[in-house]
């Protein structure tokens, strides 16, 4: 059994953990890295690079079937080659795991393959496949993420009832599939299996789907949805006693909003109500880290309750979120090296939804401002009134900015339409820079470009639309 000293040990090398490792080093620190898989994590190997890989494939097999609308003549049915579409995804997430772990050597960063148990203050025990390293160090950070969360009494099998994980790696696609969560997770595999050909049924029992987003945005993906054939039904109840798995397939009662029930046949059922943090049996309620239903109990600069302990990522909660977990894990190191960090606002974080038309929100819905004493305007600009949309045959969709009545200041925007992963960056800036709406109206968008929404939307606010 070997031992080595460190300034800071992180416990798994997802977002939160290697790129907080990569701060650390650039401050000083001599630091070990410990991930029981792969370095990258779940947003690399199995979430936001893959999920998204695929998403583009479908994008480009609905582009293509639409070519005759921008004069384009094909030789031909275009097809989906679903086992090459999936090796094109396994390149693009080689390519990056392979920058990951230059990135480790780059930065002297030690990484140990195998699972990390925090055995006392200060000392982590990782489990190899050579045996057993003690390391000890004066900080240590937690981000060991989270796994889909599976239906109770349902397990995962990996055949019929699915995971997000489990998708990502099948090699064909179902002729119908039943999806439980309406959800981003959800909401993205609908959107990817109905282009490629499976008949979709969508699950949600809150009152609409994505609903953490604007209602009117998930009205207006609903309505797309079942516009591409996608079967949604939202206010609507499972019970898991009523789902029977066999041989042949997924047979489901659904209650729907009306009170009506419906049977539901499927090939395959994927859930996507969630996920749950790991962590479980790595040792920190023996140091004093306080836990709630399983989360990492931290404040606002990620200590957790016992000393030089800190933790961030899916496993503390909040939005479990890639971009989130990697902007915690820098704060986090730099809280540990005497920097005082400015805490992440959460009303700063853009989520995305990159289903079709993407989905992309940040701050405060209409109807969270008003429940919270604002007294809201609001501007909103339809994809079809722009040119570049347009041009890109993508007319669907708008833009609602949210700004407070009597500041100006920007509360929420939300977007639903082409490249809305892209356009949210800009309201996320402006959100940062405690722009006004005025401000942003002000602010000159080239033209054509599918960003002139943000800048007819914010003019809409202040009253002055042009183009509407």
């Amino acid at each position: 059994m070997s031992e080595e000293q460190f300034d800071l040990i992180v416990l798994g090398g997802g977002m939160g953990g290697y790129v907080g490792a990569i701060r650390a080093s650039q401050l000083g620190f001599k630091t070990a890295l410990v991930e029981k898989a792969k370095v990258g994590g779940t947003c690399l190997h199995q979430g936001c690079i893959p999920t998204k890989a695929l998403l583009h494939t479908a994008d480009l097999l609905d582009s293509f079937r639409r070519h005759d609308e921008f004069g384009i003549s094909l030789q031909g049915e275009v097809s989906l080659d679903y086992p090459r579409a999936q090796d094109a995804k396994n390149k693009v997430v080689t390519q990056l795991w392979r920058g990951v772990q230059f990135l480790m050597k780059k930065n002297k960063i030690s990484v140990y393959e195998g699972t990390g148990r925090i055995s006392a203050p200060g000392t982590v025990t990782v489990t190899t496949a050579k045996g057993e390293e003690v390391l000890r160090g004066k900080d240590i950070l937690v981000a060991t993420g989270s796994v889909p969360r599976a239906l109770p009494g349902l397990p995962f099998d990996g055949q019929r009832v699915l995971s997000s994980d489990h998708v990502l790696e099948k090699q064909d696609v179902p002729d119908r599939i039943l999806i439980i969560g309406g959800g981003a997770i959800g909401v993205e595999f609908a959107s990817m299996y109905a282009d490629f050909g499976s008949k979709v049924t969508l699950v949600e029992m809150l009152p609409h789907i994505l609903p953490q987003d604007e209602a009117e945005v998930a009205t207006e993906l609903t309505k797309i949805f079942t516009k591409r054939g996608i079967t949604v039904h939202a206010g609507a109840q499972i019970d898991v006693a009523n789902i029977s798995v066999s041989k042949k397939g997924i047979s489901a009662k659904v209650t729907k909003s009306d009170g009506k029930a419906e049977e539901i046949a499927a090939d395959a059922l994927l859930v996507a109500i969630g996920r749950q943090p790991l962590t479980a049996d790595i040792g920190l309620e023996a140091v004093g880290v306080t836990m709630n239903r399983g989360f990492v109990e931290v404040d606002d600069q990620y200590r957790t309750h016992a000393p030089h302990v800190y933790a961030v990522g899916d496993c503390i909660g909040g939005y479990l979120l890639a971009h989130v977990a990697a902007h915690e894990g820098m704060l986090a190191v730099e809280e540990i090296a005497g920097q005082n960090p400015e805490p992440l606002d959460p009303n700063r974080v853009p989520r995305v939804t990159y289903c079709r038309p993407e989905v992309a929100s940040l701050g405060l819905t209409e109807e969270q401002a008003k429940t919270g004493g604002h007294e809201v305007k609001t501007g909103v600009f339809p994809f079809r009134a722009n040119g570049k949309s347009l041009i890109l045959g993508e007319g669907e969709g708008f833009v609602k900015l949210i700004a407070d009545a009597r500041t100006n200041d920007l509360l929420g925007a939300h977007i639903i339409g082409p490249h809305a992963s892209d356009l949210i960056n800009e309201m996320a800036l402006a959100k940062f820079l405690e722009a006004t709406a005025w401000e942003v109206a002000e602010s000159v968008h080239a033209h054509p470009t599918v960003s002139e929404v943000l800048h007819e939307a914010a003019l809409a606010v202040e009253g002055r639309g042009i183009h509407m």
